[in-house]
């Protein structure tokens, strides 16, 4: 009897002391907490002594961290969690709520009137179905109805039991666990009349949701007016930050051609040069005369109108978009984007901002914009010794311009300038030259079997540049220069290497070049190029290198939010991950024989934001003015940043050429590539009457597979087989008109 004692005795204190243990959040708000703060899973073990795999298992609850390991994660957790508090919902925990009770059906509550507060009803509803509401908890079906924000439920009767939505919270069962990958992200929640609004030249503007609001009397025709109510409480209109230590967003202004007109500006600018409207014109004099400033790219497409900010005043900007002038470039947003309607334009833009950034410029620029969202470059804290509140770097962000490597630099940089003559022709051993594809076959290396094939068929690779920069290792500080260093494939940098003994099958393009031809001797590239050589069997003994040790994933957090703006646009056009291949090539050849006006050229534009904000990071000087060797106004960004464009479009060839070597084992070989998009000769007009399969009917591991993720393909065109020879004889590439017309007309 003792003895069973004892033993029971002991099984209890092991729980006792098990349930002592340093407690731990969720699994998958442990994996939220560590992306929330930029780090990689490869920092976390280092930090804590473990494995890589080991981390992957505590964040997918395998297996759970025992002491003394557990009491230094749950440190970490608790202080992430400071930094990064988990999103609430009127109060509940809007990530990975296990614990909330399952919402009961509530009484339905008697129709409220239409929102009157600042507004006026459309006459017609909106074209576009508004964003789910903020205040329901995994809410999955958008309201017909204008948002609202911080709606709160009227408390209950104090003698009643608290309620969790309706639903008692006392000894309420516990709600079934969803899995995580069927919780599809929330767009930023529209805060009052959401971030912008489209004006007409009538006496209201189009907001979200097919709000109209009033305009004071002067508005229509006064632009120091209109910018006033643009900022006050009449138009209440909110860009939320998408960062704890972020900014608010700017109001946006869309002026139509009859808003212009009606504000007096010009139908156009007639100074193309510059694009801005002369200093001496009456607008700007009349915000001069309000103490209104513009920034120094002027009166533009996209003027910026602000007042420094104050101790009284605080920040006062807002963000024009005056149409006329070509704000939504049509290679972005479409060719008659323009010219839709007041309130679809504002149903168009408004799911840009709320999927992506209210616009303050191109999508290039929105782009690189979004980047500094989402990582700031600093935040506020307390300094110990003065007790005073001061300007700190945020971990993980760029916080201030850096030189490039000598490599690195565009021709134009002082650091190119102080090193070579003017005239200088940069060798390969003198400059990184990490570009997209742009490569064919010699026509000479086409197959007798090849020849009889009947079609040419491109596939293009959705999101190329974003799913590149997924996980992307990038530097943070300035590159430091290295002799005869060893290769790391974990740091980011530029290196000096000769690759040219490398031999590789000629029907593929070389992964090393931009034109696909093998190089000739001793080369600049960046880290994944060389990672990639590493991974084809060949030794890599760089002889010199440009390495950034202070290094991080930037781009993650740019990554998620285009992704899931992204896909949330594709399903909300019918097209969605669960397809089959065929009904998915199927709904997306619908979506260009029938285009959605308002959902096309969102889509569009995501897509160009991508491209685009990758390529802002190497902006180049621009205007007539310029000489080389003298530094421009981008320079001065910590997000100029050239290296991190290299690995970028590095990554995005080798992630190409990887799946392309996995078609040739299978006796695929294609005849052209540009960027992302790759030409095969088929027996058929569709991708999937060439793409290998496994014997048990499944896409090739490693190849390219058909769907709407980033990363995946689709359909880019088909041509007959004599058109794509004839292209292959003129040296010109297939790839670039397999849609019947240049691929470079539609931003691609």
């Amino acid at each position: 009897m003792p003895d069973e004692q004892e033993s029971l005795f002991a099984a209890v204190d092991a729980l006792l002391e098990e349930a002592a243990q340093d407690p731990l959040p969720h699994p998958d708000e442990r994996k939220r907490l560590r992306e929330a703060a930029g780090l990689s899973q490869d920092q976390i073990a280092k930090a804590l002594s473990v494995r890589r795999e080991t981390v992957t298992s505590w964040e997918t609850g395998r297996t759970a961290p025992r002491a003394p390991k557990r009491a230094a994660y749950a440190r970490l957790l608790e202080g992430l969690s400071t930094l990064h508090p988990t999103p609430t919902v009127n109060g509940v925990n809007a990530v990975n709520d296990v614990t909330a009770p399952s919402p009961a059906p509530a009484p339905a509550p008697a129709p409220a009137p239409p929102p009157t507060v600042n507004a006026v009803n459309a006459p017609t509803p909106s074209p576009f179905p508004a964003p789910p509401t903020v205040n329901a908890v995994n809410a999955v079906t958008p309201s017909p109805a204008p948002p609202t924000v911080s709606a709160v439920t009227p408390p209950a009767p104090a003698a009643a039991p608290p309620t969790v939505n309706g639903v008692n919270a006392v000894n309420a069962p516990p709600a079934p666990r969803r899995p995580a990958k069927a919780k599809a992200p929330l767009p930023t929640p529209l805060e009052g009349n959401g971030p912008l609004a489209v004006l007409d030249g009538t006496d209201k503007a189009h907001a979200a949701s097919g709000l109209l609001l009033p305009l004071p009397p002067k508005a229509r025709t006064d632009l120091p007016t209109l910018i006033a109510w643009a900022l006050g409480p009449d138009a209440d209109l909110r860009s939320p930050r998408l960062h704890r230590n972020g900014k608010d967003g700017d109001p946006l202004l869309v002026l139509t051609s009859a808003a212009a007109e009606a504000l007096g500006l010009p139908p156009t600018l007639e100074d193309r040069r510059t694009l801005r409207l002369p200093d001496d014109h009456p607008t700007l004099k009349l915000l001069t005369k309000a103490k209104w400033q513009l920034t120094r790219r002027g009166f533009g497409p996209w003027p910026r109108i602000y007042r420094p900010a104050s101790p009284t005043t605080g920040r006062q900007c807002v963000q024009l978009a005056i149409l006329p002038w070509g704000a939504l470039d049509a290679r972005a947003w479409g060719e008659h984007t323009a010219e839709l309607p007041a309130p679809e334009l504002a149903a168009l833009l408004t799911t840009y901002a709320t999927r992506v950034l209210t616009p303050r410029g191109s999508t290039a620029v929105s782009g690189l914009e979004l980047m500094t969202a989402l990582r700031p470059p600093t935040r506020a804290a307390r300094n110990p010794d003065t007790n005073v509140w001061e300007s700190a770097p945020v971990a993980g962000s760029l916080t201030r311009p850096v030189d490039p490597a000598p490599p690195e630099a565009p021709d134009e940089h002082p650091v190119v300038a102080a090193l070579y003559p003017r005239a200088h022709q940069r060798t390969p051993d003198q400059v990184l030259d990490e570009e997209a594809y742009d490569w064919i076959r010699d026509p000479q290396l086409l197959t007798d079997a090849e020849c009889t094939r009947s079609h040419a068929v491109g596939i293009d690779v959705n999101m190329a540049f974003a799913a590149a920069a997924n996980r992307l290792p990038v530097g943070l500080g300035p590159a430091v220069h290295t002799r005869a260093p060893r290769f790391d494939p974990k740091v980011p940098g530029c290196w000096l290497a000769d690759l040219s003994s490398l031999e590789l099958d000629p029907r593929l393009p070389s992964p090393f070049t931009p034109n696909g031809h093998p190089p000739a001797g001793p080369a600049w590239y960046a880290t994944p190029t060389l990672a990639y050589a590493q991974e084809l069997g060949h030794p890599v003994h760089p002889t010199e290198a440009w390495l950034r040790p202070d290094h991080g994933p930037y781009l993650d957090a740019w990554y998620t939010r285009l992704r899931d703006a992204y896909v949330a646009t594709m399903a909300d056009l019918g097209v969605t991950s669960a397809l089959p291949e065929p009904e998915f090539l199927a709904a997306m050849a619908e979506l260009q024989e029938h285009p959605d006006p308002v959902l096309k050229p969102v889509l569009s534009a995501i897509k160009s934001t991508v491209k685009g904000g990758i390529g802002k990071l190497r902006e180049r000087p621009q205007g007539a003015a310029y000489r080389p060797g003298e530094p421009w106004p981008a320079l001065e960004r910590p997000t100029w940043r050239p290296d991190i464009r290299a690995a970028v479009i590095s990554t995005a060839r080798v992630n190409m050429h990887r799946k392309m070597r996995a078609l040739a084992a299978a006796g695929l070989h294609p005849i052209a590539v540009l960027s992302d998009c790759a030409v095969y000769l088929s027996d058929g007009p569709s991708p999937l009457d060439f793409l290998p399969r496994t014997p048990e009917g499944k896409p090739l591991p490693g190849g390219f597979r058909i769907g709407v993720s980033p990363g995946m393909v689709k359909h880019e065109g088909t041509q007959p087989l004599l058109w794509a020879v004839e292209m292959l004889d003129q040296g010109l590439n297939p790839a670039r008109h397999i849609k019947g017309h240049d691929a470079a007309a539609d931003g691609e």
